[in-house]
């Protein structure tokens, strides 16, 4: 199945090379509306995981076998991403903490003082060392492995969402049922153009999206969150280094 939320039918062709069901709509209900079609038909048709990715992510082809494996050996994992980094090698600290709208908004608007301050290395779980599988509540939508079953059961993604945060919300609730796990034993390449950072219509979509999600979850009082962040730093056993550490 190829969806296609672009106003033309250009990617019509690929699907036919492809032998595949195509879906057309030009007036894009979003990136997680799209996608629950994919993973209600991966459902219907009783397939075992779900694979979501962006179009900019690049990988090999031992990436997934591995990815898989894991999996299937770890089955109290219902979603699993791998080490992420960019196209020059560097990583991509993508494993977070539930946000705060303080965090959101620090990161986005005043990243020098949030970096300074150390919550950005807080928040980016950069203390961990990103060096072995870790258990992480906020996981990036770029590249994630998700049992289809913990899907049908969250029922996907919410549609609230049109684009960003889409990823933080179901990782959540997929927290919720199962593990969410970080597995650096494969990488993938990402692009990471950061478009609502350089141009205002994805920004206004990212502003929109966290007060969604804040109003969904709660914005200051949010006990849930304060308690999924209190384990995950004492499990990670870096709460007290990475709250007090500056990030360099």
């Amino acid at each position: 199945m190829l969806i296609d939320n672009s106003p033309e039918r250009d990617l019509e062709s690929v699907a036919a090379n492809y032998h595949a069901e195509y879906i057309h709509q030009p007036r894009n209900p979003g990136f997680a509306a799209a996608h629950n079609l994919a993973i209600r038909r991966a459902i219907e048709e009783g397939s075992t995981y779900h694979l979501v990715l962006n179009p900019d992510i690049h990988f090999g082809e031992e990436v997934v076998p591995a990815m898989l494996a894991f999996m299937e050996a770890n089955p109290d994992v219902g979603l699993v991403m791998p080490d992420i980094r960019y196209p020059d090698g560097q990583r991509q600290f993508l494993c977070k903490l539930l946000p705060t709208p303080v965090d959101l908004f620090m990161r986005r608007f005043l990243p020098r003082w949030y970096a300074a301050s150390g919550r950005l290395a807080r928040y980016e779980l950069r203390h961990a060392g990103y060096d072995s599988v870790m258990e992480v509540p906020s996981l990036s939508g770029c590249f994630m492995l998700i049992r289809t079953e913990v899907l049908r059961r969250t029922g996907g993604f919410d549609e609230r969402y049109f684009m960003y945060l889409e990823d933080v919300d179901l990782c959540r609730r997929i927290g919720q049922l199962a593990r969410t796990v970080y597995f650096p034993g494969v990488s993938v390449v990402h692009e990471y153009t950061k478009s609502s950072y350089r141009s205002l219509k994805p920004m206004l979509y990212h502003m929109h999206s966290a007060m969604q999600y804040f109003n969904k979850w709660g914005w200051l009082l949010d006990s849930d969150r304060t308690a999924v962040n209190k384990k995950t730093l004492n499990q990670l056993a870096c709460g007290r280094q990475v709250d007090n550490k500056p990030s360099r």
